[in-house]
């Protein structure tokens, strides 16, 4: 009588000698791969932030790119050893590509501001310590984030912009360049020499030690009021002197045209009271 255990025992332990022979290789190729992939993508992660800190990028970006790029690395080694093994990967990747999909659309807000956060950081059109005007908000920058900026008003508040609209609008970096002009505008009397106004505004803006001499101080007329001849005053100073000089300048023009003998000028009216019952 045949003994249908023992054949049953046989059967099994061929078909396990055939699926180890068959599939044994593969699995060792595809460890070995894993574990190489592995230490090749943690020299290339150092490599990218090597590089990344030598060029001085953001630590914020530097951090995310090379998590990003490890990231990327890591699924692609992952699929390419699950597809040595022999595991069909187009529905996982078309799955993957779908999960992909859903969550850019749910976050299509945040991935905005991130994009504008990427390009604000790489492109630099302001740092941390600038003072910029954009989005109707003008203050010093704090932090820039990969998702937002924080800036803090000259009346020490703090605001937060998007990056998103911050990086695809207009924006004014005030103390970009090394040195600004302070403009003013100064009224005198018609009766006053032009001449002598303007030689006496322009020694007084070179007797403050704040105003660059080159360029030069400039003084004009640019219009003619009701009750003064407008004269516009024009100097230059270092961008972090600049409110010394726009206040302290102010400050001394009256006292520079009262040594000239120059009226300022303001309105007057005459008044005529009519007598009706005479």
């Amino acid at each position: 009588m045949m003994d249908f255990s023992q054949i049953d025992v046989e059967h099994l332990l061929n078909t396990v000698i055939e699926m180890a022979i068959l599939y044994a290789p593969k699995i060792v190729l595809a460890i070995l791969t894993l574990i190489i992939g592995l230490w090749v993508i943690s020299l290339i992660g150092k490599g990218v932030d090597f590089l990344l800190q030598k060029k001085e990028f953001n630590v914020s970006l530097r951090k995310w790119l090379c998590s990003m790029a490890t990231v990327l690395l890591k699924a692609c080694l992952f699929i390419s050893v699950i597809s040595m093994i022999g595991v069909q990967t187009t529905s996982f990747i078309a799955i993957l590509g779908a999960a992909g999909l859903a969550v850019g659309l749910a976050l299509q807000g945040s991935l905005s501001n991130f994009a504008g956060g990427v390009l604000i950081l790489i492109f630099k059109p302001f740092q941390v310590g600038d003072y910029i005007v954009a989005q109707g908000e003008e203050g010093v920058v704090e932090a820039i984030d990969v998702f937002c900026t924080f800036l803090t008003t000259l009346d020490n508040r703090r605001v937060i912009l998007p990056n998103g609209p911050l990086a695809s609008e207009k924006i004014k970096n005030i103390t970009h360049e090394s040195i600004r002009r302070v403009d003013l505008s100064v009224g005198i009397s018609y009766s006053a020499s032009v001449d002598d106004a303007e030689k006496a505004l322009t020694n007084m803006a070179l007797e403050n030690n704040s105003v660059l001499k080159t360029p030069e101080p400039f003084v004009g007329v640019t219009g003619y009021g009701d009750s003064s001849i407008d004269l516009t005053l024009r100097v230059w100073c270092k961008t972090e002197d600049y409110w010394d000089v726009y206040f302290d300048i102010n400050r001394a023009i009256k006292p520079a045209l009262d040594r000239a003998d120059i009226a300022i000028p303001f309105p007057q009216r005459d008044v005529h009271i009519i007598d009706k019952s005479s």
